[in-house]
């Protein structure tokens, strides 16, 4: 039996904002937005050329909700991005307004730079080092 992590729940304040947001300045595609209910969508964005895993982006629907939006992760970096080739990621991310919360670091296992979307979550943009 094959087992693989599908999406990952990103609490937002507003569908269409998260759509236009992570679309236009990310560059994520835009794989679903079924209504379900009035104020429910299924909403379903990935970055282009990646695998299955996908982020759902969840409209907070009470103060509770609202609160976590941001910092699902207590201040923690929260989403991770792998590239092959992080200049060019970074200076897309920067010519569209990205944050970004620290500086591009090298480690011996590759390079990675820490990212502020327009909510508050943290991102690791990470270019792993050839084995």
């Amino acid at each position: 039996m094959e087992t693989n992590l599908s999406l990952v729940s990103l609490v937002i304040p507003d569908y269409d904002d998260a759509i236009a947001y992570y679309t236009e300045v990310f560059g994520f595609v835009l794989i679903e937005d079924t209504h379900i209910s009035p104020g429910k969508r299924w909403v379903r964005v990935k970055p282009k050329g990646s695998g299955t895993t996908a982020l759902l982006l969840a409209q907070a629907k009470n103060s509770k909700e609202n609160s976590r939006i941001g910092n699902q992760t207590g201040g923690r970096v929260f989403l991770f991005l792998y590239t092959d080739d992080i200049m060019r990621e970074s200076d897309m991310l920067k010519a569209n307004g990205v944050e970004f919360a620290r500086p591009l670091v090298s480690e011996t296992w590759g390079k990675v730079i820490v990212l502020r979307d327009k909510y508050g979550n943290l991102w690791d943009l990470i270019q792993r080092e050839e084995d």
